[in-house]
């Protein structure tokens, strides 16, 4: 028997003081069965960076064609791809292919930094990228803030991330690797 996703609902407030985005999102998350709380909590850290009435979560993992989360225009159009994880550099092309504009949030600390110190090169004319790797230690208390109802409240100033729940908040620190010459 297949194990079926987690279901969490979310209340997610947002104060982005640099994009001067402030609005309330309930959002219904679900967790694939082979997806860890940190990784579903980074989905969260990145809709919360990118927040956008029109920015949805993809179909998941097991989606291949999918991203994490993504916003289309009224055409169709895609105008935000955001993937997690360590693509290959195909995946990563094809993306910036398709899309205006591509953020990719890496994590896992010096396995990331191994996975991208050969591609650094080979994606530096893609001029629709961002690279944004997300420091092992918030990724763990990122992780620890998981349940499947949460009230959490992000806050964005001056590049600085800090997500909340009413108990504990954790300082987001992110490394940008490489950064788009377009904007979103």
């Amino acid at each position: 028997m297949a194990l079926k996703a987690s279901i969490h609902k979310v209340q997610l407030q947002i104060a982005d003081m640099d994009r001067h985005y402030y609005n309330e999102h309930s959002l219904t998350v679900a967790r694939h069965p082979s997806e860890t709380n940190e990784r579903m909590m980074l989905r969260l850290l990145a809709f919360a960076r990118h927040a956008h009435p029109d920015l949805a979560f993809g179909r998941g993992v097991s989606a291949e064609d999918e991203p994490d989360l993504w916003r289309r225009s009224l055409t169709g159009d895609i105008e935000l791809w955001i993937q997690l994880g360590q693509p290959d550099e195909r995946e990563i092309r094809r993306a910036c292919g398709r899309a205006r504009q591509v953020v990719l949030y890496t994590y896992g600390g010096q396995g990331s930094r191994l996975w991208w110190e050969p591609l650094a090169n080979k994606l530096r004319s893609l001029s629709n990228l961002t690279v944004i790797d997300v420091d092992s230690q918030s990724v763990t208390e990122l992780g620890r803030l998981a349940a499947r109802g949460m009230e959490l409240n992000a806050t964005l100033q001056d590049g600085m991330m800090w997500l909340a729940t009413p108990e504990t908040s954790v300082d987001v620190s992110v490394e940008i690797r490489q950064q788009a010459s377009t904007t979103q």
